[in-house]
């Protein structure tokens, strides 16, 4: 992490900014393109680097989920996140901050480790790819009574 005294160019202080206002967690093309509404000239390269300037200072967070993208959370605190395996939503976990405490114990007591830092990433399906995938499996459902299995019409038909 940066100690030192952090120099807030205009693209940094937009870029936080426009972070704060925030709560989905977007990808530095996202950002960029949120920024640029404001500040046309700014180039996508500007964003990246500022991005990662801001998470090294601790500004905000950079959340990497397998995904091979990188989202920004404009909310540097220590908190924890659940993502769609659909469609790559991540949204906060506030409720598990409650059990933090405990799980810090119980890994001390377990391995005898000093607790510096907890991160909780959790997987799941959004309620919208949810609703999607139920959907998609009642038109499944329709075709295969309005039309039945293909394979048994393909045996009639021999």
């Amino acid at each position: 992490m940066h100690t030192g005294t952090l120099r807030m160019t205009k693209q940094r202080l937009l870029i936080l900014d426009e972070l704060m206002k925030v709560r989905n967690h977007p990808t530095a093309y996202e950002v960029y393109g949120m920024v640029k509404r404001t500040m046309p000239q700014i180039s996508l390269g500007t964003v990246y680097r500022n991005l990662e300037f801001l998470s090294n200072c601790g500004r905000i967070q950079r959340l990497s989920f397998g995904s091979g993208k990188r989202r920004y959370d404009g909310n540097p605190d220590n908190h924890h996140h659940l993502c769609c395996m659909a469609c790559g939503r991540v949204d906060d976990l506030p409720a598990v901050m409650q059990m933090e405490d405990a799980l810090n114990r119980m890994l001390d007591e377990i391995g005898g480790y000093q607790v510096k830092g907890l991160s909780i990433e959790a997987y799941g399906i959004c309620p919208a790819c949810r609703e999607m995938q139920d959907q998609e499996g009642k038109n499944k459902t329709i075709r295969r009574e309005l039309w039945g299995n293909s394979r048994a019409r393909r045996q009639r038909r021999i």
